[in-house]
């Protein structure tokens, strides 16, 4: 008889080295097909208690990318694109202003966005979430693009063919 334990696998992470952990189904119905183009759009506005931690709705980007990749499957650089508003928009900060903002603790969502760029994700913020926030457009990590607002951005997309998967 084998157990729960004995088939635990160890966690994979193909796209998204440090983040986004994906554990293996060999018996799921449905999976990743090379057959379609991903055009995805996550909205990211949940913020965490725990301002030490990458932000887990920006880890879901992460796990998505894996599990697509776990089946072969990648997406054009593009394609998948994540945009922050509400209270997660202190998440793309750089580090001075981050640290600024959190008693000196560093930005523990920077490595996740470089990890999220490199595999080919738009990352994006919402200009009237920084308005809100009040953070100057000059304090946004460099790797990130601000877009107008994050109600364009989603409906522009959706017109466009992406799949919104909300926060």
């Amino acid at each position: 008889m084998t157990t729960g334990l004995a088939l635990a696998q160890a966690p994979a992470r193909p796209a998204v080295p440090d983040f986004g952990v994906t554990h293996t189904a060999p018996r799921a119905a449905e999976r990743p097909s090379k057959s379609l183009r991903y055009k995805v759009l996550f909205s990211v506005a949940q913020g965490n208690d725990d301002t030490t931690k990458p932000n887990a709705s920006l880890d879901k980007v992460a796990r998505f990318m894996n599990l697509l990749a776990a089946d072969g499957v990648r997406p054009v650089r593009g394609d998948v694109v994540a945009v922050m508003h509400g209270k997660a928009t202190m998440i793309v900060m750089d580090e001075a202003a981050y640290r600024a903002r959190n008693n000196g603790a560093a930005n523990p969502n920077l490595e996740l966005i470089d990890q999220l760029k490199k595999a080919g994700v738009s990352i994006r913020v919402c200009s009237q979430a920084l308005a809100a926030a009040s953070i100057a457009p000059e304090a946004v990590d460099k790797r990130v693009e601000i877009d107008v607002a994050a109600l364009t951005t989603i409906a522009n997309l959706q017109l466009r063919g992406y799949a919104l998967i909300p926060d």
